[in-house]
């Protein structure tokens, strides 16, 4: 039987991977990120290798028997080369939905698949991109949604399937990829390797 660990925290990730059906544990990154490369796309391949590694670390012995896939991802915005991750305070997230509002931006999240094995290791590494373009915002409907509290734990400072859904006004790529999780592309690399087929997945 094949076991499902999610390395991350995230409770949208959670929610996501629940939707599919999908039965696993969660495991929470708690180690240092390192960031090497400066392209958002190699940044979040980067990270999601080293979220799953740490989570590879941990359940390797406990499913040596067993066949494991540890799913690590991690998600960045960037807009006109800046990289925005999660803002350090109120002023530094309404200093992103500022640049954010009325331009377009792009999401990446990056996905590593770690596939232990009979005491092996298989890595599948791969990211998703996805244009956001935004509404303008005034400054004080800006403040007014940097209040709720809402972005303070979001990648932009922004969360596409809350009240910030009212600003959204159009995305080219996968919904669910600005959420924190390309399910869809995560679906067909999974059935692509041979998982899922009666696992829960559609």
């Amino acid at each position: 039987m094949v076991k499902y660990v999610l390395a991350s925290g995230s409770p949208r990730r959670r929610e996501l991977l629940e939707q599919l059906g999908l039965e696993f544990e969660i495991a929470v990154a708690s180690g240092e990120e390192v960031i090497k490369g400066t392209q958002p796309a190699d940044i979040v391949r980067e990270l999601s290798r080293q979220k799953a590694d740490e989570a590879a670390e941990r359940f390797s012995d406990a499913y040596k028997n067993d066949t494991c896939v540890i799913i690590g991802a991690d998600t960045i915005v960037a807009f006109e080369n800046e990289i925005m991750g999660k803002p350090r305070d109120v002023e530094d997230a309404v200093r992103m939905l500022t640049k954010l509002a009325g331009n377009v931006h792009q999401v990446y999240t990056g996905v590593t698949l770690v596939i232990l094995e009979n005491g092996a290791r298989r890595y599948v590494t791969f990211y998703e991109k996805t244009d956001v373009s935004m509404y303008p915002m005034t400054q004080e409907q800006l403040r007014a949604y940097v209040a709720t509290g809402e972005p303070m734990d979001k990648a932009g400072a922004y969360a596409i399937q809350g009240k910030c859904a009212a600003f959204i006004k159009s995305i080219n790529g996968e919904y669910n990829n600005v959420v924190g999780l390309p399910v869809a592309r995560l679906v067909q690399e999974l059935l692509a390797l041979g998982f899922g087929r009666n696992g829960g997945l559609v």
